[in-house]
């Protein structure tokens, strides 16, 4: 059997699953003030040709009363210069914290075992929340939970500062002790984590009931394309009864592992397209050879988010597979870090994320066609895909491959 009849049950069962769920399932300064007590300046006009952040930096750094290091006022300015585009996913990291970036891209870090994100200023102020735990880590052993707001590291005040100052204060030394206040709802609590070093892969594969593999991606860090690849190589006996790619608390990586992850299940054409300020789409194809007709369900929830959209939008987009859960998070953005003279680190937002059928998936997300309410617990989710797999499978004549 090939990949047609596989489609056309893909789509057969997608149109009757998303009447299901449309019936089933309801919806989800800088201040200046009066300035008084003003002495005269002293100073000489400054020469042109100097900038003005030089300036009011060497003026400050020589004549304020409260003594400043010049680092500090950089990073100040640069980070003002950001706020000014209005873009929370534009970012500036120092320089370890950027080599602290690259490292966990890699896969491979020292800490409690989190992945942080920015929040909406329209969900309480800015700061940062947790976008998924790393299971088994301090933090999951501690209960926290994606969407935990962080309010405190060590008895510093967080709760307005940006992702690369939290995750380089969350990070150290192996076996060290990190004390952290987070705020969930109405309620706040602070836990002691003991930081440990991560270089466990993001990707693992386990059998379920009914020959089924469920194949689950923590994170889009470097290499886990290939380890997905490996894993359903390596997995003893053909999934005959489908695959579910696990993304939930996903909260995404690198594009290019995207790209290679949804590589699996796809023989070429589109995964997804971007588009640069003053340029002409850029489409990113999947690599030809992956597995077309292998039953396939994507499981996601709130925590999933960029790239991870980007894998479960083009598998549904492509009809290669139905996608169960709860409306993904809706990072629908591309940024590109680009290092500064100091080994420092800009990373900007430079285009928007088009899905295979064009849709931006910024501040929307991702609808799945089977709808799982919010707050089910994660196994009612893993049984509505093996549902939807079973069916799959009978529908192709009761085997899970063409």
């Amino acid at each position: 059997m090939g990949s047609r009849p596989y489609t056309r049950a893909v789509l057969s069962a997608r149109r009757a699953l998303r009447v299901t769920a449309f019936v089933a399932v309801a919806a989800v300064a800088y201040v200046g003030g009066v300035v008084t007590g003003v002495v005269g300046s002293g100073d000489p006009v400054p020469a042109r040709g100097s900038g003005v952040i030089d300036e009011a930096a060497d003026r400050i750094v020589r004549k304020a009363a409260r003594p400043v290091d010049r680092k500090a006022l950089e990073r100040a300015a640069v980070e003002g210069m950001l706020r000014a585009l209005g873009d929370r996913w534009s970012t500036y990291y120092g320089r370890s914290e950027f080599t602290s970036f690259q490292a966990a891209l890699e896969g491979h870090y020292s800490g409690v075992g989190i992945w942080l994100r920015t929040r909406s200023l329209g969900a309480g102020g800015g700061g940062v929340e947790v976008g998924s735990v790393q299971p088994g880590s301090p933090a999951a052993h501690a209960g926290v939970l994606a969407g935990d707001v962080v309010l405190r590291v060590d008895g510093r005040d967080v709760s307005s500062a940006g992702v690369p100052l939290v995750s380089g204060l969350l990070r150290g030394a192996e076996r060290s002790t990190v004390e952290v206040a987070f705020r969930r709802g109405s309620a706040t609590r602070t836990v002691a984590l003991t930081r440990a070093t991560f270089t466990t892969p993001d990707v693992a594969i386990e059998r379920l009931r009914g020959n089924i593999a469920l194949v689950s991606v923590a994170a889009f860090t470097r290499g886990v394309g290939a380890d997905v690849q490996r894993a359903l190589d390596a997995d003893t006996g053909t999934p005959a009864g489908g695959v579910i790619l696990d993304l939930r608390d996903n909260s995404g990586g690198l594009l290019d592992e995207a790209v290679a992850v949804a590589s699996v299940f796809l023989d070429g054409g589109p995964v997804v397209s971007y588009e640069r300020r003053g340029k002409p789409p850029q489409t990113l194809d999947a690599f030809t050879g992956g597995d077309v007709s292998t039953p396939l369900v994507v499981l996601v929830n709130p925590s999933t988010a960029s790239a991870a959209e980007v894998v479960a939008s083009a598998l549904q987009d492509r009809n290669r597979a139905v996608v169960v859960g709860t409306r993904t998070y809706g990072k629908g953005s591309v940024q590109e870090p680009s290092t500064l003279s100091d080994g420092s680190a800009l990373e900007l937002t430079v285009g928007r994320y088009l899905t295979p059928a064009g849709r931006s998936l910024d501040g929307v997300g991702v609808e799945p066609d089977v709808v799982v309410p919010p707050g089910e617990p994660a196994e009612v989710a893993e049984r509505r895909a093996i549902d939807v797999l079973t069916g799959l499978v009978a529908a192709l004549g009761g085997t899970g491959r063409g």
